[in-house]
């Protein structure tokens, strides 16, 4: 079903965490801004709202606060080749059509104008990272499926989980990928064996016991000298991995961490007291809301020679190591909806219905 003009909408006194759960509602990662009257005020993208959440804006901060007034917009006059330019350049998925009144006359989606994905990239801007995923466990929340099938071998539909994950990391270019495999390592070799796909260049390190979520990457050493991404391979990340990278480079991270946004609704009306148990605020079935961590990394090189060798070693003792040291640890904030973790049945079997919708 087309995407209409009012679902990209939103108010400009309207919460960032409006904005967030409408872009998820609706697949989307740009909204068009209105003013109280409906006219046109700008656009907020994802980049956007991320940005702010990095500066520690709370989420109730209004959209009209942290927008750009330097978007680009079309004109009902423009020449479509002009459009199709600037969507582009600019990797827009949407452009609206503003008249001379300051009214939204249109918009273009990018699917109307491209075949390819919006998110796919140019030879020169290609990440060219090494991925590691981590590959190894039993899958024991998919019992009894996994007592046949390793994990990263469970079909959503026409494609197997592991390659939804690696077909992420391609279209920005990165096809270097070691797998940490043990439980059913045979059949995932076996596997990528004879689907023999030009796309994937695949390395396997092998755990000879279960080694947590980090403990098989001191195998790397020797192997890896470069900025990489580390992934489980039970979650799907919808989001720009090339501004994950910046962010990471940008601030001189040794790791940075993807956080999801997630909320929580609490039914009831909350209390907060002050001293001598007087009242300060009472607010209405809130919703609060946490970074929770995703299970994607980008990680410099050197930390492989932080990793004990032949231990069990999950990945987050690895930060805690490094930010009780005071070294530098990011946290990339995306959507709730843009992290899929299908590692359990109820998140499997929606994203298979997904899949046919």
């Amino acid at each position: 079903m087309k995407t209409t003009i009012q679902q990209v909408s939103i108010q400009k006194e309207r919460s960032l965490h409006s904005a967030l759960k409408q872009m998820d509602e609706i697949n989307r990662k740009l909204l068009i801004v209105l003013n109280d009257d409906g006219t046109f005020f700008s656009l907020l993208s994802i980049g956007d709202i991320q940005r702010a959440i990095i500066k520690n804006l709370p989420l109730n901060t209004k959209v009209s606060e942290i927008v750009r007034q330097d978007v680009t917009v079309a004109h009902p006059e423009d020449d479509l080749e002009k459009v199709k330019h600037q969507m582009r350049i600019r990797r827009n998925e949407l452009m609206p059509i503003i008249d001379s009144q300051n009214r939204i006359v249109n918009v273009i989606f990018w699917e109307d104008l491209f075949t390819e994905s919006r998110l796919s990239v140019s030879e020169d801007k290609k990440l060219n990272l090494p991925v590691v995923i981590m590959a190894g466990g039993k899958g024991t929340r998919l019992a009894p499926l996994t007592n046949v099938w390793p994990k990263p071998l469970i079909p959503i539909n026409k494609k197997t989980i592991i390659e939804d994950i690696m077909d992420k990391f391609v279209e920005v270019g990165c096809n270097e990928f070691y797998l940490s495999v043990n439980y059913k390592a045979e059949v995932i070799k076996q596997y990528f064996e004879n689907l023999n796909s030009p796309c994937y260049k695949i390395s396997y390190i092998q755990e000879k016991k279960p080694l947590g979520t980090a403990g098989s990457l001191y195998l790397l050493r020797d192997k890896i000298h470069a900025t990489f991404f580390v992934s489980n391979c039970d979650i799907l990340i919808n989001d720009d991995y090339a501004a994950i990278y910046e962010y990471h480079k940008t601030n001189h991270n040794e790791i940075t961490m993807v956080g999801a946004m997630k909320s929580f609704p609490i039914p009831y009306g909350t209390i907060e007291t002050g001293e001598g148990g007087q009242l300060k605020s009472i607010q209405e079935k809130p919703e609060l809301s946490f970074k929770i961590n995703t299970g994607m990394y980008i990680l410099e090189p050197d930390l492989l020679h932080e990793i004990p060798e032949d231990e069990f070693f999950h990945i987050t003792a690895l930060i805690e190591k490094l930010h009780n040291e005071g070294r530098k640890v990011g946290v990339f904030p995306i959507s709730e909806g843009s992290w899929n973790d299908i590692g359990s049945w109820q998140e499997y079997l929606l994203q298979v219905k997904n899949r046919h919708v």
